[in-house]
């Protein structure tokens, strides 16, 4: 009898291996996890949507009720909305430019073989791990005060006058605060990817006789390309969220100079203590994020499909 009649012969019982592990459901593990993520998103944003439709003043509490969809009425009649929607674009557009290109060519430059590169590499990524407001603080009093800051003893000792930047320069100062903060999690990122690079790839290229700058603009930032992808999704989420380091420095000004979406959020719910109007605005926020959101991922769902 061949080998194959005996596999037919055997009952299906002995050829087929029995489960003898007992069914465990991993709901119960699950539950708790799951409950408390819903419990602190969504009943905020419950809370949110509910109070968008009041009229709740904290200053007048005897005035209140349903006020339907005034709140959002008068918030899309008031200028002030879509400045702060433009300025949260070129807040988050130029943060972004800043960042992604200035980690491409440090990630370029630190995948290089150097003496203390282990060390440099540390210390191009800690200015991440400093707080919002801390960094804002640094910025402010050390650096870019116009009269104890180290930039203008730097001008004065050159000749030049000294620059108050959050005065004339509001908006700048910001992104570079902000640019300051977020590249070094794009270097990390952009670093990891490049660190996956065949080397028998950059031999080739210079045994053709590519250059630095074609190596990099032809070989290194293509295979960046789905790190780079994957930092603009993060970033921008995070980004349009900016309010600490606007707070610390300028208070949305001179004016509204600075005044994003979320510090316009602060300005009508802490400051005029309009609490109807500033959820209004939060539910304005909160979708326009979801939907940069969902078209971020999908873009970047597509760069990662093999």
């Amino acid at each position: 009898m061949s080998h194959a009649d005996v596999a037919v012969a055997m009952p299906t019982a002995l050829r087929r291996p029995k489960n003898t592990g007992a069914h465990v459901s991993t709901l119960p593990m699950v539950v708790p996890s799951v409950g408390l993520l819903l419990i602190f998103s969504l009943v905020p944003l419950a809370a949110t949507i509910y109070f968008s439709f009041l009229r709740y003043n904290l200053l007048n509490p005897l005035v209140g009720g349903f006020a339907g969809f005034r709140n959002y009425y008068y918030l899309f009649r008031d200028p002030a909305l879509y400045h702060s929607l433009l300025i949260s674009v070129l807040l988050v557009g130029e943060v972004l430019i800043i960042t992604i290109a200035s980690a491409a060519v440090l990630a370029s430059l630190f995948q290089k073989q150097f003496p203390g590169r282990s060390i440099a590499r540390v210390l191009m990524i800690s200015p991440f791990f400093v707080m919002p407001t801390v960094s804002a603080l640094i910025w402010k009093n050390l650096l870019m005060h116009p009269v104890n800051g180290f930039i203008a003893w730097i001008t004065r000792s050159l000749g030049f006058g000294v620059i108050d930047f959050f005065a004339d320069w509001p908006l700048t100062s910001v992104v570079v605060i902000v640019s300051w903060q977020w590249m070094p999690f794009a270097f990390l990122i952009m670093l990891t990817a490049l660190q996956s690079l065949d080397e028998e790839t950059r031999e080739a290229a210079d045994l053709d006789g590519a250059g630095p700058f074609s190596i990099f603009f032809h070989i290194e930032v293509p295979h960046m390309g789905r790190a780079i992808s994957v930092v603009t999704m993060m970033e921008t989420i995070f980004l349009l969220g900016i309010f600490a380091e606007i707070y610390v420095t300028t208070s949305g000004g001179p004016g509204d100079a600075t005044t994003n979406l979320t510090f316009l959020i602060y300005q009508r719910a802490l400051l005029a203590f309009n609490v109807g109007g500033a959820s209004a605005a939060g539910v304005i926020a909160i979708v326009l994020a979801n939907i940069l959101a969902t078209f971020m991922v999908r873009i970047v769902g597509k760069g990662l499909d093999v």
